[in-house]
Formats: structure tokens, C-alpha cells, sequence
């Protein structure tokens, strides 16, 4: 298991950010607009190249001037964005030419300058490619001109980043027992409380105002004969202009977190209810193979009696239909009402997380969900599957070998993720399935599949 880099887009407003975020991952995630500072949500997503992993962090603009407390934060931002990107992709307008706002942005990232990349963008144009050189005026190496509309370099930058990130870390084994609980949601959901009341003391700063914790801070305890590091973090606020801009910063270290970590644990305020971005934030958390887990706190706050607990949790796995395996809590960080709970709901979710299953039981399974409801034909040909095993844990990880991935459905794929999960469990954790074509055909029928003996050889089961 290895923790994802961060690869930060920075820059003033309507540079071509959120148009060159989208152009990297390949599909439109962040509104792009003319209008300068559209982007509104801070957006990140995972992305594989060259075989490696790293997320990237579309921002807002960095409007300088405009704050009233800007002097006094400009520094710690810089320092927070730099200490918690791997990378920084400056990104400049190259048909504007070098603005005020750029030699600003440039000062805040000077310092650090051997994790930053120059990206001129916006070099649709013969005029526009000619500016690309007036950039170099920022102190940092040759710009990288590249047009996020139209696509143009996009895979040189990619591979510009990769070779500028550092070496891969790799986390902790797993073996060690240890459980890495993050703490995740947005700010002023109790998330500092509820460190406080796992802990049985103040450890962390609790304040009604939103946002107190800055950092995300690491705390080893053991329960129950069981290890865990608490990782708690920094809200991850929606709004890039709500509150100090030191916000975004923040959410930095909320993300790392995340990467890090075997369990996240979504707060949600059981006043306020589900929002959009605690969809974001959950679906971060499952695109990095983290299990999951949901907490609806200050229940005390809520009147028992107009609510079922069964249906609540009914209608929050229908707004995390992405996740419909996450276990769902209730309690009080503040009265500490069934925050015993958490601790085993986590351990149970890691273990699930590191679970290992015998082959010759998952083909079992796989092989009377084929029997069971057959696979559609698509034009003429009908999905086989040969083999099933499983690959890795954390998260497990199921590698599929058939004649032609691309017969596979994808409601014909959950339809064999639900027949693993209800065979084996895995509850509160994502799993993988992974299909690949088998490099010798042969004309088994799809009720065929290849079942290891208990003798360590293989035999078909027609």
C-alpha cells in the first residue's frame, strides 16, 4: 500500500486551471467558465500515469490584494501549499503575458521552487506560443506550453509531473496491526470533539467556530488490545471564498490524510444532514480503496422519536449509492453517546479491508452466480469466465480471467460483487474487480470455470 502524492494546481483567477485539471484526468470534472473565479469547489481526484498514482487539486484563483488579511496569511499559505503538494503546477496565462498577479503568485512559491512546475497555458495560437519565453522573468525553469482546450502537450506534462514527484512511499504494512482511522468531514461537524471523546481526554482544540483545527494531527492509542493512530484533520470546506483562504490549505492535509489512512470516518451533522460535498469527500476516500464509515453526530440534538434509526440509515446509503457497503453510526461526540461504538465498527472495517479469501471457494461462489443468472449475450457472444482469484488486499482486489472484458456489463459486475459480498462479507470496505482476457480461447461455455483441487492442481468443473 503506498500513499498518493499531491499534485497542486495554483494560479490567479481564469488562468485555465479547472480546463487543465479536466484535460489531465480526461473527463470534465471542474466548471470551467470565463467569468474569473467560477471555480467554487475544490475538487480531487486520483490519477494513474506511468504507473503511477498521484491526486490531483484543482483550487481557486489566488486573488492577491483582496483580502483583508491577506499580508499576514500570504506566507503560511505558501508554506501549508508547498509542505503539503509533492508537486505545484503553476499555471500562467500565455496569451495575457505575465500579469502582476503572476509575479505575486510567483513570490509565495519562490521559495520552494524545486517542486514547481511553470505551465503556460492557453498556446492555441502562433502569438500566444511566442509569449510562452517572457514567463522565464518568474525565476523558474522554461515554461511547459500546453493548451488545455485543445489537449495540446497534456501527456508531456503528465510525464513532467511523474518524473518530479518523489519516490514512492510505502505505508505501513499492514501486518503491523496497526488500524489508521482518519477522521474526515467538513468543518464544525465535531470531528475534534469525537478525537477527544475516543481519547477520554482534551487532546484536541474544540471551538464553535468552524475551522480550529489547522493541521492533521496523529494519535497512537490502544483498545481493547487493539492499536489504533487517529488521524485527525482539517475540515474540507465546499467554498474556496468562504472564510480565510488558509481553508484550502488546510484541506491539503485533510486529503494526505485520507491517503494514508486503512479507515475514513465521515462526520456528518445529523442537524444539517447530507450534502453534496460529503458525497465528495466519501467518494474521495473509496476512489483511494479506503474503507468506510459514517457517523451521524449530535444524534442527542435530534429528536428521537420523529426518526427510525433503521430508515435514516435506509435513505444515507441511498445518497452514497456509490458506497452501499459503508456501515453507518449514530452518536454524540459531546455526551459521548455510542461513540463506544466507533471503535469496533472501525477494526471490523479494516479487517474486511485486509481479508484474504480461499480460491477455491470464491470460484464456488463465482461459478453458481454464472449458473445462477447467465450472463446477457451481446451481438452474438456471451461473456465466459475461466478463473477467479484474489489478487491483494487493501483493498481486496478480485482478478477476473475471461474471454472478452468487453461482454462484461456493468450492472452484470456489481451483480458479481454482490454475489462475493454476500458470500464473504466485506463489509464497510470498496473491492476491486479486475478482468482480463485469457491469452488461450478454448469453447468452454460460460457455466465453466477452472477450480484449484485441494492438491494445488487444477481441474474444470463442467
Amino acid at each position: 500500500m503506498t500513499s498518493s502524492p499531491i499534485v497542486a494546481l495554483v494560479g490567479r483567477p481564469n488562468v485555465g486551471k479547472s480546463a487543465l485539471f479536466n484535460r489531465l484526468l480526461g473527463r470534465r470534472l471542474a466548471i470551467v467558465e470565463a467569468t474569473p473565479g467560477v471555480t467554487r469547489d475544490r475538487l480531487y481526484a486520483p490519477i494513474e500515469w506511468l504507473g503511477r498514482r498521484f491526486t490531483v487539486v484543482d483550487t481557486g484563483g489566488i486573488e492577491t490584494g483582496s483580502v483583508d488579511d491577506l499580508m499576514a496569511q500570504t506566507r503560511a499559505q505558501a508554506e501549508l501549499a508547498i509542505r503539503e503538494a509533492d508537486v505545484v503546477l503553476f499555471v500562467v496565462d500565455a496569451q495575457a503575458g505575465v500579469q502582476s498577479g503572476d509575479d505575486d503568485v510567483a513570490g509565495l512559491l519562490r521559495p520552494q521552487r524545486e517542486k514547481v512546475i511553470l505551465v503556460a497555458n492557453k498556446v492555441e495560437s502562433p502569438n500566444s506560443a511566442a509569449n510562452v519565453y517572457e514567463f522565464c522573468t518568474l525565476g523558474f525553469d522554461v515554461p511547459m506550453p500546453v493548451s488545455a482546450v485543445h489537449g495540446l502537450q497534456s501527456g508531456d506534462l503528465l510525464d513532467a509531473i511523474v518524473a518530479k514527484l518523489p519516490a514512492e512511499k510505502v505505508a505501513p504494512d499492514d501486518n503491523d496491526g496497526i488500524v489508521r482511522l482518519a477522521i474526515i468531514g467538513q468543518p464544525n461537524v465535531g470531528k475534534s470533539s469525537l478525537v477527544n471523546a475516543l481519547l477520554g481526554e482534551q487532546r484536541a482544540i474544540v471551538s464553535e467556530f468552524p475551522g480550529t483545527t489547522r493541521d492533521a494531527t496523529d494519535t497512537d492509542v490502544e483498545h481493547d488490545g487493539r492499536r489504533f493512530t487517529i488521524i485527525d484533520t482539517a475540515g474540507i470546506r465546499r467554498h474556496v471564498n468562504q472564510g480565510p483562504a488558509l481553508d484550502y490549505y488546510s484541506s491539503l492535509r485533510a486529503v494526505a490524510a485520507i491517503g494514508r489512512c486503512d479507515v475514513a470516518l465521515l462526520l456528518i451533522d445529523a442537524q444539517v444532514g447530507v450534502t453534496a460535498q460529503d458525497r465528495r469527500i466519501a467518494g474521495l476516500a473509496t476512489e483511494e480503496g479506503k474503507a468506510l464509515a459514517i457517523l451521524v453526530n449530535k444524534w442527542d440534538l435530534v429528536d428521537a422519536a420523529a426518526f427510525d434509526r433503521a430508515e435514516v440509515e435506509k435513505a444515507l446509503h441511498a445518497e452514497f449509492s456509490f458506497a452501499p457497503y459503508a456501515a453507518v453510526l449514530f452518536g454524540s461526540a459531546l455526551t459521548k453517546k455510542g461513540v463506544h461504538k466507533v471503535w469496533d465498527a472501525i477494526a471490523a472495517c479494516a479487517d474486511e479491508r485486509r481479508k484474504r479469501v480461499a480460491t477455491a471457494r470464491l470460484n464456488h461462489v463465482v461459478r453458481d452466480a454464472f449458473r445462477t443468472h447467465p450472463p446477457a449475450p451481446f451481438k452474438g457472444n456471451v461473456l465466459k469466465c475461466y478463473y477467479v482469484t484474489q489478487a491483494g488486499t487493501s483493498p481486496p482486489k478480485f482478478v477476473f480471467f475471461v474471454n472478452d472484458p468487453r461482454l462484461l456489463h456493468f450492472s452484470y459486475s456489481r451483480y458479481l460483487e454482490n454475489s462475493i459480498r454476500e458470500a464473504f462479507g466485506f463489509a464497510g470496505t470498496p473491492v476491486v474487480l479486475d478482468y482480463r482476457p485469457r491469452v488461450q480461447q478454448d469453447s468452454t461455455t460460460h457455466e465453466e470455470l477452472i477450480l484449484e483441487s485441494d492438491a494445488g492442481k487444477t481441474k474444470e468443473l463442467r
